[in-house]
């Protein structure tokens, strides 16, 4: 996973209201499709892209997977945004 794989995944508006979403906390497939009309297989695939990018991951709880933001490669992106800007991640 790479900052390729992750900015691709950004560039979509439904897959940022998704990260939006899971915010909030973890969801189920079902709970994150209730936000959208569009089908759970196009919801599926967005997830898939998500997680291959490793924005998000993915946890079995009995017969639901449950998805979440995975805070550390968000964390990754912002600090090289801020490098990038000429700052330091700590300033402000």
């Amino acid at each position: 996973m790479g900052f390729q794989e992750s900015f691709k995944a950004l560039s979509d508006s439904t897959r940022r209201e998704i990260l939006n979403l899971l915010k909030m906390g973890s969801m189920t497939a079902g709970e994150i499709g209730g936000h959208f009309e569009m089908t759970g297989a196009t919801i599926s695939h967005h997830l898939s892209i998500l997680k291959e990018a490793g924005l998000i991951s993915d946890e079995r709880r009995g017969k639901f997977i449950y998805y979440e933001l995975n805070m550390s490669v968000l964390d990754e992106i912002m600090g090289w945004m801020v490098q990038l800007r000429g700052g330091n991640k700590n300033e402000e």
